[in-house]
């Protein structure tokens, strides 16, 4: 294996997701605000989580892009892992079409998905769950 210090840059499909870039309130199942942020070099965007959710609080800590092992090409997906202050750590698989985001969990096609649309600066959807479970969430931009 070699490493190469050729100049690489952030996919179309990962750029995309710029249109979450800033501090949101949500409402809904969870109430409180989230903070989206490109790292450096824009290859991963880290979303910071401030949420009230059965009456107990949620922060934590999500890093969202391309998985890519030393030496290998990026990975299709783009993939994210969140951790929790109650020690959770969950996977996402983020899709993003027009207006619609999809946050699968675990891989694409899961039963237990977010499905939102945007409009201007503000995201209404909802988590479904399996059972027929879930709760809406609505982000406004800040």
């Amino acid at each position: 294996m070699t490493y190469s210090n050729e100049t690489r840059t952030p996919d179309a499909a990962l750029r995309a997701l710029d249109r979450l870039v800033g501090t949101w309130t949500v409402s809904g199942g969870a109430t409180g605000t989230v903070t989206y942020r490109w790292l450096e070099g824009g290859f991963f965007l880290a979303q910071d989580v401030r949420l009230w959710q059965f009456g107990e609080p949620v922060t934590g800590l999500e890093i969202i892009g391309r998985e890519r092992p030393l030496g290998a090409e990026p990975g299709r997906e783009i993939r994210s892992r969140y951790y929790d202050n109650q020690g959770n750590t969950f996977d996402y698989v983020y899709e993003l079409d027009g207006d619609t985001l999809t946050i699968w969990a675990g891989e694409p096609g899961s039963p237990a998905y977010f499905k939102g649309e945007f409009d201007g600066d503000t995201m209404a959807g909802a988590w479904v769950y399996p059972g027929g479970d879930g709760c809406d969430s609505i982000l406004t931009r800040v």
